[in-house]
């Protein structure tokens, strides 16, 4: 385990280096699903333990009891963007299991004008049609019991679509890596995604670009660049249980979220920036849950110069009874004054409550 775990931190930091072209690509992946793990900030790589591991850290699938199924949506930028998922996973035998999700981030119905004015210089509103912008992110996970007690790991493999209308379109490869270790109330959790990078290749139809950029005059007309890296991002987790009367239980994580590239985050170096996150639940006999989480810590440059911290703030609440879990989280997707707050819905499902 030790020398697997040396390997993932050497490969990552290889291609850290040996990648620098895209800062910002398939950022649709990064805003989190499962309403829950919302509510908490996202701190959840080290306690993530159900169907929803698909996607926060694979190595928490081992944890599962029984087939489930999890439902989200979320609306953004004043329902202008659509956030929909869905993920399905099962256990394979005593030691290992197997999960799978689907993701589409999309702004659908944008008019396209480009063909408003004919040729004769006649305004024909007839001539105005719509088009969608999507991301889709399709994921294969497997999960396995260590030998060494306590201990997981999981992989993802990732298919990654995304669609601008019948302009351009693209696809990408991708793999995730998870550990995690329990030993009594706590838990330790680590996620590398990307580790060989991310590639996005894109197919673009000149013929429709050109259309669209000579719409706009005095506008640079060279055609966007082809390919996508996605540099690989790391995740550290610890997390503690605290049981008070067997009825009420807390459950407390920090995380630390890095990326091998200069950004805001509080922490950060031409190498490498991190970003601290803080999530807490408080759960009632297992059937009612609160939340709340603290995470996104960035600093912001004000027009006098000056540095201001901002963070992303979340609460959320949860409900579960049978087998069903209903939750509910309030979310803030930029800064803790200057953004909209989303809310965001989702539905877990123990497939086995239908068997019985």
């Amino acid at each position: 385990m030790k020398n697997f775990l040396y390997f993932i931190l050497v490969l990552v930091s290889a291609f850290a280096k040996a990648q620098t072209s895209r800062a910002y690509s398939n950022e649709f992946l990064n805003i989190g699903v499962d309403a829950a793990a919302l509510g908490m900030s996202n701190a959840v790589v080290a306690s993530s333990d159900n169907v929803n591991s698909v996607y926060w850290n694979p190595a928490g699938l081992t944890r599962m009891q029984d087939q489930e199924l999890s439902l989200m949506h979320s609306s953004y930028f004043a329902n202008i963007a659509q956030f929909n998922y869905g993920a399905y996973a099962m256990p394979i035998d005593d030691v290992s299991s197997f999960g799978f999700s689907v993701i589409r981030f999309s702004v659908d119905d944008i008019l396209n004008t480009t063909q408003l004015i004919d040729d004769q210089g006649n305004i024909n509103y007839d001539r105005i049609s719509t088009f969608s912008t999507a991301d889709w992110a399709f994921t294969f996970s497997y999960a396995r019991e260590a030998k060494l007690d306590g201990f997981s790991y999981g992989a993802n493999a990732k298919v990654i679509r995304r669609v601008i209308g019948d302009f351009a379109n693209s696809w990408g490869f991708g793999f995730d890596v998870g550990l995690q270790f329990k030993r009594g109330d706590w838990q330790v959790g680590f996620m590398a995604r990307d580790i060989t990078t991310t590639y996005n290749t894109w197919s673009i139809d000149e013929e429709q670009f050109e259309q669209v950029s000579g719409a706009v005059e005095n506008q640079n007309q060279d055609l966007p660049e082809t390919t996508e890296i996605t540099l690989p991002k790391l995740q550290l987790g610890l997390a503690r249980t605290f049981t008070f009367h067997y009825d009420h239980v807390l459950t407390a994580e920090v995380d630390l979220n890095m990326r091998f590239i200069q950004t805001n985050d509080i922490i950060s170096s031409s190498a490498v920036s991190a970003t601290p996150a803080l999530g807490l639940e408080y759960s009632f006999i297992d059937l009612v849950f609160v939340r709340a989480g603290a995470g996104n810590f960035q600093n912001i440059q004000q027009l006098d110069g000056s540095d201001n911290t901002t963070f992303q703030p979340n609460i959320g609440i949860g409900f579960k009874y049978k087998g069903i879990s209903v939750d509910y989280a309030l979310t803030d997707i930029g800064d803790s004054s200057e953004a909209l707050y989303s809310n965001v819905f989702s539905v877990n499902i123990d497939l086995s409550v239908f068997s019985k």
